[in-house]
């Protein structure tokens, strides 16, 4: 036996969490019906989408008072949803359950759509973390719904706790802002997906291998360690291994030590760094941000034989914004990237104003040094295929292009925001690229993703930052939206391999943030991030934050883990990667 609550949050302030946060479907769970445990850091995982106008622009909504009722206790009801005057039956749905809410403004005030009526809406869910996508319905249905979910909540006795709207408040006061909704009973099933999937996650095992023989060091460095952690994911671990207490000339059996390889990066690694990316070259690692210590005027490089080097590694200046004509100041987000055997740095730059910023790329010239800035190209502007401007500058903005090799194909992903005639915030854009020219597309752009969600649209209408990270047939792409500020978060979209990714309908996108100010402690207005892979197959997240609500964007390094769902997780601490006690490790091998 397991409970699900819904519940929404009491709005704190435009730096903490606010209405766009706040007024959304939250979750926890609880195995005796009274005690219950906030998913995900007490964050949303459920928000309205906002309606588009004809020109384009958004009117962000948000969600009030969601309730979880089942599919059959719908029929039983005998709701239908109204789509263009339409009845659907709910007969048609292929979910198990539902979340009706009403249908709020953008800071959780009442929303009228028409005829002075409140709207409320339905989404679909089986697993309660993906959802289909919303249906309104009457008001008048809504209120049936939530009748009938208070009466069959009264039902539910756990432990002969009987519950109602005002003893529901006492179970949730210690989850930190609660407004409670209603509870329903899950299946075992569904409470440990739930934990699992949006759950903290920790180290609860290290697991080595067993019968290991060994003629050399070089065999023994081949071992490794597999760490388990809470929600049954496992990751291979690297050993350093005390050849200090090996004797290798002494044959059979020996006990030897060795402790988990556990790579410390204090946050920040790097102040006044924002949009930090690390390259892997020739063997190298390269470290390269936008500079907000002088306004975004220069690109420094670091250089580096491992990514543990990065923090304290020297700079190199490798663009101003004086060189070049048309390279005059913001220069903003700058990524490596390879393409056909060639290193390019991405970046967006303007001749002077900001409503002329543009993506630009150069390219290191044969054999140069990364690290020497002559040895760069002069950087062009992305342009059409035809060779045209990408944008009509003055109007239109584009930055923070990133690059991705998929399907046997180049493609880049942007960000490109029009401000005339009226501002339509943030929007992001695909296309293929012209891998022999790189500076060129190789067909029409393509819009693949909004600021819609209350988490992407919340202080200003921003979708950017986009890095493509490829798992097996899966290609995962992190944006960030929101402002630069607090509320700054990074989304997901993912694509299955086979299917055309300019078309945007074949993109899914989760509904809630992978990455916030509630995700790790002392770290406010997470986003920005790009990934590299070590020698040792490890993927990193590097991405930017603030050390407080009011310090400077700072560059940050963290494992990139996989979920149950073979999703990347951006949240696992150091501490919980592998937990202290767990670190030094004993077994015995027979030396050959």
């Amino acid at each position: 036996m397991a409970f699900l609550l819904s519940y929404t949050r009491k709005e704190i302030d435009s730096v903490f969490y606010d209405a766009r946060l706040a007024f959304s479907l939250h979750l926890a769970v609880s195995k005796d019906g009274k005690n219950f445990v906030a998913l995900n850091h007490n964050s949303g995982v459920l928000f309205a989408k906002a309606s588009e106008n004809d020109d384009g622009s958004l009117n962000p909504k948000t969600l009030g008072f969601p309730i979880i009722v089942s599919k059959n206790d719908l029929q039983e009801l005998g709701i239908v949803s109204f789509d263009d005057g339409k009845s659907v039956s709910y007969n048609e749905i292929d979910k198990s359950y539902a979340v009706a809410a009403i249908l709020l403004g953008p800071d959780g005030q009442d929303f009228q759509e028409k005829n002075n009526e409140k709207d409320a809406v339905l989404f679909f869910t089986d697993d309660f973390v993906h959802y289909s996508e919303s249906q309104k319905i009457r008001f008048e249905d809504y209120e049936k719904i939530k009748k009938n979910a208070f009466l069959q909540m009264e039902k539910l006795e756990p432990e002969n706790f009987k519950y109602n709207v005002e003893q529901l408040q006492n179970v949730v006061s210690k989850i930190e802002g609660a407004l409670p909704c209603n509870v329903i009973q899950i299946s075992e099933k569904k409470y440990e997906y739930l934990c699992k999937k949006l759950g903290e996650r920790k180290n609860v095992e290290i697991r080595l291998p067993e019968n290991i023989k060994i003629t050399s060091k070089k065999d023994l460095q081949m071992v490794r360690a597999e760490a388990v952690y809470s929600d049954g994911t496992v990751a291979t671990k690297k050993i350093i291994w005390d050849f200090d207490r090996i004797d290798f000339s002494q044959k059979g059996k020996q006990k030897i030590y060795g402790e988990i390889y556990c790579p410390h990066f204090a946050f920040p690694i790097a102040s006044d760094r924002a949009d930090p990316d690390v390259f892997k070259w020739k063997g190298k690692y390269y470290f390269i941000a936008t500079n907000d210590a002088d306004q975004n005027h220069t690109l420094y490089m670091r250089q580096a034989d491992s990514t543990e080097e990065i923090p304290n590694a020297s700079e190199s200046l490798i663009l101003d914004s004086s060189t070049y004509k048309n390279i005059g100041g913001l220069l903003w987000a700058p990524e490596f990237h390879e393409i056909n055997g060639k290193l390019f740095i991405f970046f967006a730059a303007t001749p002077g104003e900001f409503f002329w910023e543009e993506s630009h790329v150069m390219c290191l010239k044969e054999g140069g040094n990364p690290m020497n800035r002559n040895d760069w190209s002069e950087p062009k502007r992305i342009c059409r295929m035809d060779g045209s401007e990408l944008c009509e500058a003055g109007k239109v903005i584009t930055l923070d292009m990133t690059c991705f090799l998929w399907q046997d194909e180049y493609y880049v992903i942007w960000s490109q925001r029009q401000f005339v005639p009226v501002d339509l915030g943030a929007w992001l854009y695909i296309a293929k690229l012209d891998e022999n020219e790189p500076w060129k597309l190789k067909s029409e752009p393509v819009l693949l993703s909004k600021p819609e969600f209350g988490w992407a649209n919340n202080h200003t209408f921003v979708d950017e930052g986009p890095f493509a990270l490829i798992r097996g047939d899966k290609l995962f792409v992190t944006f960030s939206s929101a402002a630069v500020d607090t509320s700054y978060v990074v989304g997901l979209l993912q694509i299955e391999k086979g299917k055309n990714p300019l078309e945007r309908e074949n993109w899914k996108k989760t509904g809630y943030p992978l990455l916030s100010s509630r995700s790790i402690k002392g770290e406010f207005g997470t986003g920005h991030n790009a990934y590299v892979i070590d020698e040792d197959g490890e993927v990193w997240n590097t991405y930017h934050a603030r050390p407080g609500t009011q310090a400077p964007r700072s560059s940050g390094i963290r494992r990139v883990h996989f979920d149950v769902d073979g999703e990347p997780v951006l949240d696992l601490t150091e501490e919980n990667d592998v937990l202290k006690e767990f670190r030094k490790v004993e077994i015995e091998v027979e030396i050959q």
